[in-house]
């Protein structure tokens, strides 16, 4: 009985213990890393909500851009960050499902090392072109690649990333062979779009739409099943291939060893944030939509997201840059 109510006085200490520790969190700043170079979406998005989150939580949430390797870099030190809720990888479809299909070995195990937060945002795609190149339409594009074979490239974020995912799979259920161009960023790749380097590429609603509005791309189609608000003249690729669809995503992970009560805080505070009508109506007007599901419905949906793209990988035989 002595040592029965020893183990259950543990407990419950343990239990206290950590929820006090949930209570002070955070006692110094935190930081939200991402994987890839400023400018692109997932850093506006991460900027619109970490002055609230700062603001709430009473700690600079500081945003830490650490681009390289296609994600690798930011990631890998956000495996090997402190468990303690102050370090945040603020991932996309790309760095937390694509990449472990594309390197044979990692620094890191996603599903080992990382403990999901929440699905922050889905983030709608589009296909941009330069003005120069001489199609109005999907079929256009389709019949200009056809008659000019390995002579039409796209512009990429990087390899394995959703907008290269994006091509190849338009490569795929077109019967064309656009050329892939890796950047090492999306702000970087969208603006060599811009300048007539690369003929067009995949990318999202918000990174493009200044420069449909300027005239310096033309929004061809939207990657997404039905029209976008922001961009409503461009029809979904769908319309001229059935079942085309690629709508990206952002969400938040932190070391695996963080403690669960952090964890909750954590997700509470960011849903709450992502509930707010001011930061909703930015993120809206990004191209993003906010959802701020459960760390358990995040973890199925990266690893569906995983098994989803593995077949577009295979067939294109798509290789880490």
């Amino acid at each position: 009985m002595r040592l029965l109510s020893a183990v259950a006085s543990a407990v419950v200490l343990t239990a206290i213990g950590g929820g006090a520790q949930a209570q002070q969190f955070p006692t110094k700043p935190v930081r939200i890393i991402i994987a890839f170079p400023p400018g692109g979406a997932i850093d506006t998005v991460a900027r619109i909500m970490a002055p609230k989150l700062s603001e709430n939580l009473g700690q600079q949430f500081v945003v830490d851009n650490r681009g390289g390797a296609g994600g690798l870099v930011g990631t890998e030190l956000a495996a090997k960050a402190p468990a303690d809720g102050h370090t945040i990888l603020f991932g996309t479809m790309g760095n937390l499902s694509v990449n472990p299909l594309l390197y044979a070995k990692l620094p890191f195990d996603i599903a080992r090392d990382f403990a999901p937060l929440t699905q922050v945002v889905s983030t709608y795609f589009m296909l941009y072109t330069h003005p120069s190149v001489p199609v109005r339409t999907v079929k256009d594009l389709i019949a200009l690649a056809r008659a000019r074979p390995g002579q039409i490239n796209f512009a990429s974020s990087g390899g394995g990333g959703a907008p290269h995912l994006a091509g190849e799979l338009f490569n795929s259920m077109a019967g064309v062979k656009l050329v892939h161009i890796p950047y090492k960023g999306s702000s970087l790749s969208v603006a060599d779009t811009v300048g007539g380097h690369v003929h067009l590429t995949f990318d999202s609603v918000s990174t493009g739409l200044p420069f449909v509005k300027s005239g310096r791309l033309r929004a061809l189609a939207t990657l997404a099943a039905q029209r976008v608000a922001l961009l409503p003249d461009a029809p979904p690729v769908a319309d001229t291939l059935p079942g085309y669809e690629v709508v990206n995503w952002f969400g938040m992970v932190v070391p695996a060893a963080t403690p669960r009560d952090i964890v909750t805080r954590l997700h509470g505070e960011i849903v709450k944030v992502l509930r707010l009508p001011d930061i909703r109506e930015k993120l809206l007007a990004q191209g993003t939509d906010p959802v701020g599901n459960a760390p358990e419905a995040f973890g199925v949906l990266m690893k569906a997201e995983t098994a989803k793209w593995a077949r577009v990988i295979k067939e294109a035989n798509i290789k880490a840059d």
